[in-house]
């Protein structure tokens, strides 16, 4: 018999090899599309996820607020309701006796709404629940509503502006605006406000100039929050040469929906009529040596300590420029006294509504 020869297998274990993507500054350059992709796709997917709940609670709300409106359930029923579902529906968390009086009342304040009924299953459920609970009026829901639709607010970030009463700041006192910011940008006025909450800055009392845009610059996220996703970072201490000399704007973002450079000049201190001046020969050399030709023209934010409204008021009359005044505060204003402030201004309205048929009389 001959003797078996050993024969060498080969490895079959293959060894990493590190493969160069010359030109394309590593995998993360060359991928950065797929990848891009992805990330769509998993919002989308989280946002087609998000609709079908609201929609289910929306149809469940709708199911036990007509059988409790015919007098065919009492709330024992919905009790049972619930301890049904606690048995036979995987993870029923959800369908607990108060969440399901929830989707009733979800159900019942919109439905009759049909500017807002579209709106529902934009907005998470969870914000849903904190609108519900906060909003003190059919006026509010419908703001945060709207807002949370259109800046796709986080549970946090719906929360924040709740607490720092925006629906009070932006009711009671409209944007303070020139009139060729509303000739030249109609929808501006429902962009701008009259007055911005920054107290996520953490800044003392005592700041300068200089220490609320490092503040800002470093809140980013948080800024723009605040002022509106629409609004996109382009610089800090911008350049803008002009003749033989430079000038230095505090910040310049521009706005997506507006399509145009936003010019904001930072004041420590009140309002003073030349600071429109300043910020119109900003504005101008915005429009002239940095608007694109397809861009619409700059407009300006001189966002102030505080301001006299009738100074601003006889300041914008007489500007050329697109411009607002605003000021800002870097503490949680106080909600006691904008809902006070927020009652008078509806009361002021309803009696102005009502003097021509009292005689003229307000």
């Amino acid at each position: 018999m001959g003797t078996k020869k050993s024969v060498k297998r080969p490895n079959r274990k293959r060894r990493a090899t590190k493969v160069s993507y010359p030109g394309s500054g590593g995998p993360s350059g060359r991928f950065s599309e797929v990848l891009s992709i992805i990330r769509e796709g998993r919002n989308r997917a989280y946002s087609s996820a998000n609709s079908a709940l609201v929609e289910c609670y929306w149809r469940i709300g709708h199911y036990i607020s007509s059988k409790v409106k015919s007098a065919q359930w009492g709330s024992g029923v919905v009790s049972e309701l619930a301890d049904y579902l606690q048995h036979t529906v995987a993870g029923p968390r959800g369908f607990s006796e108060r969440n399901l009086w929830r989707m009733m009342q979800f159900y019942d304040l919109y439905a009759s709404c049909e500017k807002l009924s579209p709106l529902v299953t934009q907005v998470p459920w969870t914000n849903h629940l904190i609108i519900i609970s906060k909003a003190k009026s059919a006026e509010e829901r419908e703001f945060y509503l709207k807002l949370c639709a259109s800046e796709r607010y986080s549970k946090r970030e719906l929360e924040r502006q709740i607490d720092a009463s925006l629906f009070e700041r932006t009711v009671s006192s409209p944007a303070k605006t020139s009139r060729a910011l509303l000739q030249r940008h109609p929808g501006a006025e429902s962009v701008l406000r009259d007055s911005y909450a920054l107290d996520f800055l953490g800044l003392p009392s005592g700041h300068s100039e200089e220490d609320l845009r490092k503040a800002i610059v470093g809140n980013l996220k948080s800024f723009i929050i605040e002022f509106g996703r629409d609004f996109a970072f382009v610089g800090e201490e911008y350049r803008l040469q002009v003749g033989m000399k430079d000038f230095r704007l505090d910040l310049l973002f521009y706005h997506r929906e507006l399509q145009c450079l936003v010019a904001i000049e930072l004041k420590i201190d009140d309002f003073k009529p030349e600071h429109l001046g300043q910020m119109s020969f900003y504005l101008e050399a915005l429009d002239r040596d940095v608007k694109k030709t397809h861009e619409n023209p700059s407009i300006g934010i001189v966002l102030c300590k505080g301001k006299d409204d009738d100074v601003v008021e006889y300041a914008l009359s007489r500007t050329l420029s697109p411009a607002a005044v605003s000021d800002y505060t870097t503490r949680l204003p106080d909600k006691h006294l904008l809902e006070s402030k927020l009652h008078e201004f509806f009361d002021l309205s309803v009696r102005e509504m009502r003097a021509p048929y009292d005689g003229g009389t307000p």
